[in-house]
């Protein structure tokens, strides 16, 4: 339960379902994360030891590493867990793409708590570990899976899943591109995947952007926002070199940075050896993000590949105009021109997106008024309650 994208998404699908008709129940494969306070108040939390810790901090890895110890120790096959983790290494071996993040997921499953519970629907709602756990451990009636990102360039292969999506009756993806991907890398499984859209109240995120907060530095020029984890999929790398591209070229432009990540030191020494230290601002994680989507003045999205974005959603809710890289997800959201750009994940294309927005304030007001427009997808809990009907 970090502050991320999807852990967001799920916090609004459990605000939406009615507690009067429903009896929910939530487990955290790792029992720790710092949005756990914002699971509402009808949910109970399965998770006898759980720590609001981020994963991100040092003192949270610690705490990350003490669980997979524990692991390789609860519910025995200590050899069978082994062999796991070996055949996952060996796999991301076989394929030159080794996401150690990933590595001891089938540990983290088979070592987790069983509960003795019976359920009418158990959801995974992340891919791995989540996935493997509701798979082969959960006692329910039904079972629904929800994939968040491109499965074949995420690091997770068969070896690693073992055919544990024959268990699910549906399997929801956040995007149609997703959908499409996940299909190609099972096609016997695709008459089960379905769309579903992530949720957010859009109602709520205006009256959050209003209240105190936002950029303290009474910086004159313009601001760039991106809002997302330090990881080398958010793509930081090329908008560093694109500041520098900007700088270069003259443009009084400052980039600010929401969140957290393990690519924090990789990217302060970049900025550093850069000389972009005082405009290329790595803030962290906050409680409230919002105002300062509604107080910048472009929002930039530069991944190298999204599942469905939350926080693109949220820039437009509050009439951001959105430059985001032309990369899957990313597609769905964007009409390109109308409400944000769409543009190639280079250093030099980037900067001249940016630089065309600068230069014309119109425009850059004009799309993110069309963006401000936008309705939320509606109607998707509804899918998941089709299940149980």
């Amino acid at each position: 339960m970090g502050r991320a994208g999807a852990e967001m998404a799920l916090l609004e699908l459990l605000r939406q379902i009615d507690n009067r008709e429903y009896e929910l129940y939530l487990y955290v494969l790792m029992g720790q994360g710092e949005m756990i306070g914002q699971v509402p108040s009808h949910v109970r939390l399965l998770n006898s030891d759980y720590s609001n810790m981020s994963v991100l901090t040092a003192k949270g890895r610690r705490r990350m590493a003490r669980t997979v110890l524990l692991s390789f120790c609860r519910n025995g096959d200590l050899f069978g867990k082994l062999y796991s983790a070996a055949c996952s290494l060996a796999s991301m071996a076989k394929n030159r793409d080794f996401q150690m993040s990933k590595l001891f997921w089938r540990v983290l499953s088979e070592g987790a708590k069983r509960h003795g519970l019976s359920f009418d629907l158990a959801v995974a709602w992340l891919e791995g570990g989540s996935a493997y756990y509701v798979a082969e451990h959960v006692d329910a009636r039904r079972k629904a899976a929800f994939i968040h990102t491109d499965y074949g360039k995420s690091g997770y292969t068969r070896e690693m899943d073992r055919a544990c999506w024959r268990q699910y009756e549906r399997v929801f993806a956040v995007s149609g591109e997703v959908k499409t991907q996940f299909q190609t890398f099972y096609p016997e499984y695709a008459e089960k995947v379905e769309v579903f859209y992530n949720i957010i109240n859009q109602s709520r995120i205006r009256r959050l952007a209003g209240e105190q907060g936002g950029f303290s530095d009474d910086y004159p020029g313009i601001r760039l926002l991106t809002v997302g984890r330090l990881t080398y999929q958010k793509g930081y790398d090329i908008a560093v070199q694109a500041l520098e591209v900007l700088k270069a070229s003259g443009y009084h432009v400052r980039w600010y940075v929401l969140g957290e990540g393990d690519w924090r030191r990789v990217l302060e020494k970049r900025i550093e050896s850069m000389k972009l230290k005082e405009d290329f601002l790595l803030l962290g994680a906050v409680e409230n993000p919002y105002p300062y989507f509604a107080q910048a003045d472009i929002y930039v999205h530069a991944t190298r590949v999204e599942g469905r974005s939350v926080a693109i959603q949220e820039a437009q809710t509050l009439g951001c105009a959105v430059i985001a890289s032309d990369c899957s997800g990313n597609r769905e959201q964007i009409i390109d021109g109308s409400d944000g750009i769409l543009c190639a994940l280079e250093p030099y294309r980037l900067a001249d997106c940016i630089k065309g927005l600068i230069d014309d304030k119109e425009k850059r007001e004009q799309l993110g008024k069309n963006a401000g427009l936008k309705e939320a997808p509606k109607g998707q809990a509804e899918k998941l309650f089709q299940l149980l009907a």
